[in-house]
């Protein structure tokens, strides 16, 4: 297990030294001080010594300059040596072990980021036919530690990272702290956890509760991805730039949500989890789709759930019908379509009103 370890975090260093470059200075700060606190085994609440945490990230980047040209290395597993990004055949040999290895790539459908793992088996399970794989402790990780994904090119197992995904909770909440503000989704999840009373005590219900509504997204997306097939990742790797692509990714989230998700949060009727899924609705989905952020408004001030359940069905038809309609104009023979389907998606039309 040490040298398994090592070799997992030395892919984990070479993946950074090739791909940290290309995050913006705030989320590269941001991600490099948890990555300190992960390494220095710090509690999520700790202050940060400025100093230390300057010197370990010069470090750290003098590293990355003696690993950047490295191949990424073979994997040791009973006597073999496995490809890094074999996790199914390494994890049927960590499973009697109690451990979890986890080896993707995060960007965009032609490739991205090597992102690799390998932690503490916290639990197994199976919804609606797919494997869930729930990590703990985490033993080595890199600098981009996503929460949650449907592995297997769209396939599955399900993902869920526990230790990332708290780490998650603790700079959402530290963040708004520092910029409080009544009536939001934050402040309704602060005081439905109890947050403010003591966020030790009071991280595991959210984080219970987080699991399940990124469980019900990824089956979100196993279902929208049998939808929509295989021409919805080759539409992407065709779309002409960035800002088109992200509306890309949001329709596809939003869909998730509102086939999966939001139902089952809506049928459950429990206000917590319906807190913890508003308190990430942000960015271009929340542009995308204003009535859903207008309902959760009313519905925080006490309007009940029907704004709730009407403005996911109203939204649930809208992006179906945009979707449906960027792969009609999506025409691999036609290098022309891309910038059709990109206008589509940023024009004001694929924006669900009120």
């Amino acid at each position: 297990m040490p040298e398994l370890v090592s070799a997992v975090q030395a892919n984990c260093h070479r993946a950074d030294a090739r791909h940290a470059g290309e995050l913006t200075l705030c989320t590269y700060l941001l991600q490099m001080r948890e990555f300190f606190r992960w390494e220095a085994g710090l509690p999520l609440t700790a202050s940060l010594p400025r100093a230390d945490v300057g010197s370990w990230i010069a470090a750290r980047e003098a590293l990355w300059d003696e690993l950047a040209d490295t191949p990424y290395a073979a994997l040791p597993a009973g006597g073999e040596a496995l490809d890094p990004f074999e996790a199914d055949a390494l994890n049927q040999r960590l499973q009697a072990q109690g451990w979890l290895y986890g080896a993707g790539r995060l960007g965009g459908p032609g490739g991205g980021r090597p992102v690799f793992f390998l932690a503490e088996r916290h639990g197994e399970d199976r919804r609606d036919g797919v494997t869930v794989l729930q990590a703990g402790r985490e033993l080595a990780r890199g600098l981009a530690a996503p929460p949650a994904v449907l592995a297997g090119g769209g396939a599955g197992p399900i993902v869920i990272r526990r230790e990332a995904l708290a780490r998650w909770c603790w700079q959402g909440y530290e963040a708004w702290t520092m910029r409080r503000r009544e009536g939001s989704a934050w402040h309704a999840l602060v005081l439905a956890y109890g947050l403010d009373e003591g966020f030790e005590r009071a991280l595991p219900r959210w984080l219970d509760d987080l699991v399940e509504v990124s469980v019900l997204h990824e089956l979100g997306e196993y279902r929208v991805g049998q939808r929509l097939g295989a021409r919805w990742p080759a539409l992407r790797a065709a779309l002409p730039d960035r800002r088109s692509d992200l509306h890309a990714v949001a329709l596809r989230d939003l869909l998730a949500d509102l086939q999966r998700t939001l139902p089952d949060l809506l049928a459950r009727a429990e206000a917590a989890p319906l807190h913890a899924w508003f308190a990430s609705f942000d960015g271009v989905r929340a542009a995308l789709f204003p009535r859903l952020l207008a309902a959760g408004a009313a519905w925080r001030a006490g309007d009940g759930l029907a704004p709730l359940h009407d403005a996911v069905a109203a939204g649930h038809a809208h992006f179906e019908a945009l979707a449906t309609q960027a792969l009609a104009l999506h025409d691999d023979r036609d290098p022309g379509s891309a910038a059709a389907v990109a206008a589509l998606l940023v024009a004001p039309q694929a924006v669900c009103g009120a």
